[in-house]
């Protein structure tokens, strides 16, 4: 096996096709497939099937293209320290981020980043927060942002930011027209609300009810809020989110921040405690903790 065979496997994967990769390669497609045989009979297993989609991943080619990922990534690291060696900090940094306030945090970083160290190139995932952390622990991702709660063995990971959580009333709903900009959770017991997807949300949504004994009425979870806002748009029910959410908003919903009690949802950043950054993602990792050492000071 030779990287090539690496490299040709996961153009396959992404773009679904022998002839699309062939393209994308700038190679003829039969040697493509010849490559690709070869691989499958040094593996003995088949990697790919046709559909009437297109080609698919087995899950002998599920779990290939774990390992492929993680060869390629080493791949490049080395092509890459070898690299700053000679020029200086160079390499892709490989970072994964939730929605919510996180992007933005990012996007900060990344460009003070991005003036001290100016040859470096970026790679962001986007995603909830259990896939980041999967995505760390792969290492597919050396570093990410996600939302509290989170299993914290084999992370390490430092609060980097809070906000409060909000309601998302439809304009026309009876809530929407009540003085104030906030809302108490007793005030929302009554109705059908729209809530993250994530399991550890409902869980968190879940206790807030607790002490007025009795269960939230949700009628929708959802990963992505602009999806959640739209459905609050069109009545669906009463969306809770971070307070991010309100970037969301153009019209059809009323944003009332949720009060007793009063809830946040906390960004942590992330990175594998068993597993050695590269140099690039290190520096990228210090220079964020320095931020936030300076303002503890």
């Amino acid at each position: 096996m030779e990287l090539r065979h690496i490299r040709y496997f996961l153009t396959i994967a992404e773009e679904g096709s022998f002839t699309k990769a062939a393209e994308k390669l700038c190679i003829a497609q039969p040697p493509l497939s010849r490559q690709i045989r070869d691989l499958e009979e040094e593996l003995d297993t088949q990697l790919f099937v046709r559909k009437a989609r297109g080609l698919e991943l087995t899950e002998s080619g599920e779990r290939f293209m774990q390992y492929a990922r993680r060869i390629k990534q080493l791949s490049d690291q080395s092509l890459e320290d070898i690299r700053e060696m000679r020029e200086g900090l160079t390499g892709r940094l490989y970072l994964a981020t939730v929605e919510g306030h996180a992007p933005e945090l990012f996007a900060s970083w990344i460009c003070d980043f991005k003036k001290k160290y100016p040859l470096v190139e970026y790679e962001v995932w986007n995603g909830n927060s259990d896939d980041v952390v999967k995505r760390v622990h792969a290492g597919l991702n050396e570093i990410g942002v996600i939302t509290l709660p989170y299993d914290e063995e084999g992370l390490d990971g430092r609060l980097v930011y809070t906000e409060p959580w909000v309601a998302m009333i439809p304009e026309n709903h009876p809530l929407a027209t009540e003085k104030g900009d906030s809302i108490e959770i007793a005030k929302l017991a009554p109705y059908e609300l729209i809530i993250p997807s994530r399991r550890s949300r409902r869980k968190e949504i879940e206790n807030w009810f607790a002490p007025l004994n009795c269960e939230p009425k949700i009628i929708c979870r959802i990963a992505h809020m602009l999806n959640a806002y739209e459905l609050t748009a069109g009545g669906l029910g009463i969306a809770i989110y971070p307070a991010s959410a309100a970037k969301y908003i153009s019209k059809g919903v009323v944003i009332k921040r949720i009060a007793k009690p009063d809830v946040t949802a906390g960004y942590v950043l992330v990175k594998s405690s068993k597993r050695n950054l590269s140099k690039v993602a290190e520096e990228f990792w210090n220079m964020v903790n320095g931020i936030y050492d300076e303002d503890k000071k």
